[in-house]
């Protein structure tokens, strides 16, 4: 299976993909967009993107895309984030003077470089990407904060583990097909759905009411504006629902009263 992912091989999405199908050819993309691009283009297979992170929150980005995408979600998971400190070969921690990440990774390790006061902290585009910076530039002052399989990738050397301030740091994943190669499971356990509501009082309210009377379980609500409209909003919701039956109703009742409603998936929950 092909699967498109936004940023260099060796990232927590690599590695994502990879729980999922260990045999999977991995197909990194610069840009979130451009992943989107070529699954709904049906040049991959699928796509897995992170969705919300347990720490950080959600990834407003991906929420935009899968609204303005005909692609849904056939599974979630949630992966342990495990930061590590990566340098070159034979290098040493107390060498380390620079450390490039991504801005949130380096957010997640402020502990880290509070009991190393000599490494500054440097914000760059992508986790697995600063390992590969590192290998080239083959500066052994430099380091890197990015998971273990970034280390195998490119060929970087774990000087310290599990750096993160909070060990609970799991982010969530979707892996995303087209709509006419989506595979529903025989159990049916979470649906994500996204709808707009007129612009007046109480209508939202209402909205979560029906999903409130349906007696399935709101997990996540994640408002997004809508492009040309100011002060209009998509509402991204997830629920825990018992059966296929019960999502049958939530989506009935949400297309009697929405203007636009959307079902971006139905899946088993991933496992806690």
């Amino acid at each position: 299976m092909q699967i498109a992912i936004q940023g260099e091989r060796g990232s927590f999405s690599h590695e994502a993909a990879l729980s999922i199908d260990a045999q999977a050819t991995i197909c990194p993309c610069t840009l979130s967009a451009q992943m989107f691009g070529l699954l709904e283009a049906g040049e991959v297979d699928a796509a897995v993107v992170p969705i919300e992170n347990s720490l950080a929150g959600s990834v407003v980005e991906h929420y935009d895309l899968l609204w303005q995408h005909r692609v849904k979600v056939e599974k979630e998971l949630h992966l342990r984030i495990r930061h590590c400190l990566i340098g070159l070969p034979g290098s040493e921690l107390d060498s380390i003077h620079r450390v490039y990440s991504h801005p949130v990774a380096l957010a997640q390790c402020r502990r880290f470089f509070s009991n190393h006061p000599k490494m500054e902290p440097i914000p760059f585009y992508d986790t697995a990407g600063s390992v590969k910076q590192l290998v080239e530039l083959r500066d052994r002052h430099a380091g890197a904060i990015a998971g273990v399989q970034a280390a195998v990738v490119f060929g970087g050397q774990v000087l310290a583990t599990g750096i993160e301030d909070d060990v609970e740091n799991y982010t969530r994943f979707f892996l995303l097909r087209r709509e006419e190669d989506i595979s529903t499971p025989a159990t049916v356990e979470k649906t994500s759905l996204a709808f707009t509501v007129a612009h007046h009082p109480g209508t939202l309210v209402e909205a979560l009411q029906i999903v409130a009377l349906e007696k399935a379980n709101l997990t996540k609500i994640q408002s997004r504006p809508v492009h040309g409209q100011p002060w209009h909003y998509v509402f991204f919701v997830d629920c825990l629902v018992e059966n296929a039956d019960m999502a049958d109703r939530v989506l009935a009742g949400l297309k009697g009263h929405c203007s636009v409603v959307r079902e971006l998936g139905r899946y088993q929950a991933a496992k806690e």
